[in-house]
């Protein structure tokens, strides 16, 4: 059995090797002057090699000019930077970087224009035709970004053998393009009608430029100006979608900025200037993994989560013991204080990391976006932090109302005097209080690194916002913050496209003042003896 198994990895190997030998010695053939030959060589390798990754990087590097070969050992490469004579290129059968070599060492594998135009067609066949759906994909939207008459038999042939719905959409867009631009008569007339049912900008560029052709009948302008409405119409509802996604995200990095601040403000009646330091304190900690750990880039926010948390609710807990809690009943001196702490921190982390801001990597699954249509695209990491704050929030709520420690919070914040009398010690719940609140700070700062470089000052774009949740939603209520938070989120991005960033800010702290003046405990105040104080 196990001579069985060795013969059948042998064969393998010979099979991998002899493929992988036989693209090598295919293309060595294009170390040629001919441009036809070249055509030919290139023909063939689309049609002996169309799934190989190697060579769509060939082609497309032929394309742009940067496919060389070495005059010694004739090994393809690809250039990838000039310094003086210098080059420095990459093999392109083993995607290895080479060692410097001087450019009289190379031979370019030149193209000329017609060569360049088939090659771009065998490229757009290769990926239009592929075995992988993203591929195909790719293929048909950059068609659709770049259609031309040229593209219309390869659009037909596409389209009677493809599946997938998503394609085929985009390919019968391109098609509709090209009659419309290409087309007289009834053909033209109902491609500007089809084209009322498409949304992306390269279908409404057509459209206006129909309608506003003088050498287009009345009967097409009518009908260019119904689809240009429809188009318009449709991306006007994503365009509002597409905001409303954007509120929730600014929603969601507010609840988790000002969810702390409610726990804390709510039981200790503290005003912390400190807490956007504590946001900042998180996201430098995920700074500080990413540089420890290089290497496990697209587990770092992961890792940092829990790190943040315990990071910044200790320094939270120090806080607390060393300076808060000596005052007490002080408001003035509490807020100057805290406000002393947040100008230490921020010095802090300007001697230890420097005062210019760092750039946190992002993990490969929180890149890029999730595209519903041509009009509408939800960026990953967004959408991510939209959820983590939920859980969040969850989190904390269930440690609040569910759990012995959240009774004894609830308890201290309703009537600390009774609370006391029945042997809650207020001053451990005090400092975990503060802990918590602060460790949850810690949090928002590994969401905010995904969406903002981390600097000294991170935490001061967000300490104002955070007290406006608070007071708007009312003072320890979690329920509150988070409707607080995603209604200022939501009204914020509304109000910015009319009235600019700055007005919006202004406008909506406008609207907070008048609406303590009406309800100076916010929409949902704090029930218990201590709340009437």
């Amino acid at each position: 059995m196990k001579t069985i198994f060795k013969i059948i990895f042998l064969n393998l190997l010979i099979l991998s090797s002899m493929f992988s030998a036989s693209f090598e010695e295919d293309i060595k053939a294009l170390d040629t002057k001919s441009f036809k030959t070249k055509q030919q060589i290139v023909e063939q390798l689309a049609n002996n090699y169309s799934e190989d990754d190697r060579l769509s990087i060939l082609l497309s590097k032929m394309v742009q000019g940067d496919i060389y070969v070495t005059k010694e050992e004739k090994t393809f490469v690809i250039l990838d930077k000039k310094e003086g004579n210098s080059y420095h290129t990459i093999d392109l059968l083993t995607n290895s970087a080479l060692p410097a070599i001087d450019k009289y060492s190379l031979k370019k594998v030149k193209t000329n224009n017609k060569l360049r135009s088939v090659i771009k067609n065998l490229l757009a066949q290769m990926n239009l035709f592929s075995k992988n759906r993203d591929k195909r994909l790719k293929s048909a939207k950059n068609i659709l970004d770049n259609v031309s008459i040229d593209d219309e038999e390869l659009i037909n042939k596409a389209l009677k053998s493809e599946k997938d719905s998503n394609i085929i959409e985009v390919l019968t867009e391109a098609k509709n393009i090209i009659v419309a631009n290409n087309y007289t008569g009834e053909q033209q007339l109902n491609a500007v009608v089809a084209l009322g049912d498409f949304i992306s900008s390269k279908s409404l560029a057509t459209l206006k430029a129909i309608e506003q052709n003088k050498s287009s009948s009345v009967e097409l302008k009518k009908a260019a100006a119904k689809s240009i409405a429809s188009v318009e119409s449709s991306r006007s509802f994503y365009s509002v979608l597409e905001t409303a996604f954007f509120g929730l995200s600014q929603g969601s990095v507010l609840l988790l900025a000002a969810i702390g601040l409610a726990i804390t403000f709510g039981v200790m009646k503290v005003i912390n200037m400190a807490h956007g330091e504590l946001i900042m304190i998180g996201a430098y900690t995920t700074y500080t993994i990413q540089q420890i750990m290089p290497g496990l880039i697209e587990y770092s926010i992961i890792i940092a989560i829990p790190a943040a948390f315990i990071v910044s609710g200790i320094v939270g807990i120090l806080i607390e013991r060393l300076v808060i809690r000596h005052l007490y009943g002080r408001p003035l001196e509490t807020l100057l204080a805290t406000f002393g702490i947040s100008l230490i921190l921020q010095q802090l982390v300007r001697t230890i990391y420097s005062p210019l801001n760092q750039e946190v990597k992002t993990p490969d699954w929180m890149s890029g976006a999730l595209e519903v249509n041509s009009a509408l695209s939800l960026t990953y990491n967004r959408l991510y932090i939209i959820i983590f704050a939920v859980i969040v929030f969850l989190a904390i709520l269930y440690v609040m109302k569910k759990t012995s420690l959240g009774l004894k919070v609830r308890a201290v914040s309703q009537n600390r005097p009774i609370a006391r009398a029945m042997g809650i010690k207020s001053s451990y719940i005090d400092a975990m209080t503060f802990g918590i609140g602060s460790g949850i700070a810690g949090v928002a700062g590994v969401a905010l690194s995904q969406l903002t470089n981390v600097g000294p000052n991170l935490g001061q774009a967000y300490i104002v916002d955070s007290f406006m949740v608070v007071v708007f939603g009312g003072v320890g209520n979690l329920w509150g913050t988070l409707i607080a938070a995603f209604s200022l989120g939501e009204i914020n991005k509304f109000i910015e496209p009319v009235a600019g960033a700055v007005l919006a800010k202004v406008i909506i702290l406008v609207f907070i003042i008048l609406f303590i003046q009406k309800k100076p405990r916010g929409l949902f105040p704090q029930k218990g003896r201590d709340a009437e104080d």
